[in-house]
């Protein structure tokens, strides 16, 4: 594993993390703690020491399922959640952002997680009148100093929101977590910059494009179980993106490479990225997502 600093946190992460959406049932697996605990204890063999999860993974399902599967171990993995949704169904939310609202958030997912402070605490992908606002980060800056939150962070929404992105070190945020592949390459024109220039860390989300960059699919492919988000899309945006991929397979990818690993590596190649946080739905799939470290050189 290889590790970078996490920008001005000067937290060093494996450039490979786990990201844990998967864990909540929204991509077509519900998942029992014997199967996440086994994708996190393969994930710490191979020394990857980044968990991302969130609140609204489920009605704090997700961080019941880490928290549990670190338990006794805590202090050896950076610990990232999310503040802003309350889960009430399979793709069904509501915004929770006014100040106190946040703090039971805050307290929900301090006690799913089963630890007293989260490393990074992060605005999940609110609209900009929900965004800035003084009054909240005024409170979530309270909390680091309370030790309940070591960082905070900014889970950006649309990955284009530069206006986010340019107050963050003016609100105390050290991080932006943003969409980021080499399908979805928007941020690369202000995004990244400006985490450049504030020396933010940047967690690349949705790095194989919800799968599409996996290789495991082809063009014709349709997902149908109404539980998976990808279901969800529409279906001629899926197949012209399974086209875009299969071309990228073909002319991109070194043969014998696998493309997962490749994808990965492709954003990590940006100076600007500190670390991607696939999802993953077994140990195996975590393997893979790690061998991205063999091809950075």
């Amino acid at each position: 594993m290889k590790f970078r600093r996490l920008g001005k946190t000067n937290i060093d992460v494996s450039v490979v993390g786990v990201g844990t959406w998967q864990f909540g049932g929204e991509w077509g697996v519900q998942y029992e703690q014997k199967d996440a605990t086994a994708i996190i204890r393969r994930a710490k063999e191979l020394k990857i020491n980044l968990l991302d999860t969130a609140e609204c993974y489920g009605d704090h399902t997700s961080e019941r399922l880490v928290g549990e599967a670190i338990k006794g171990e805590r202090e050896d993995w950076i610990v990232a959640s999310k503040f802003g949704h309350k889960f009430h169904g399979n793709f069904q939310r509501t915004n929770i952002f006014d100040p106190q609202g946040v703090l039971k958030q805050l307290e929900d997912s301090l006690r799913a997680l089963q630890t007293d402070y989260i490393d990074l605490y992060q605005f999940h992908s609110g609209g900009n009148e929900l965004f800035f606002n003084d009054d909240l980060w005024s409170i979530l800056n309270r909390q680091v100093e309370l030790g309940k939150v070591r960082h905070l962070g900014l889970s950006v929404s649309p990955n284009t929101n530069i206006k986010q992105v340019a107050k963050a070190s003016d609100y105390g945020i050290e991080t932006v977590q943003v969409v980021y592949n080499r399908l979805e390459k928007e941020p690369e024109a202000e995004v990244l910059p400006s985490c450049k220039e504030q020396d933010l860390g940047v967690l690349a989300r949705v790095p194989l494009a919800s799968g599409f960059l996996s290789g495991k699919y082809k063009p014709g492919t349709q997902f149908t179980n109404p539980d998976d988000v990808r279901s969800h899309h529409k279906k001629e945006e899926v197949q012209a993106k399974l086209k875009e991929v299969a071309a990228i397979q073909a002319n991109e990818v070194p043969e014998g490479v696998n493309m997962a690993a490749w994808a990965l590596a492709w954003v990590l190649r940006n100076p600007a990225v500190s670390t991607v946080i696939p999802g993953c739905k077994n140990p195996e799939q975590v393997e893979k997502n790690a061998r991205a470290v063999e091809l950075l050189n």
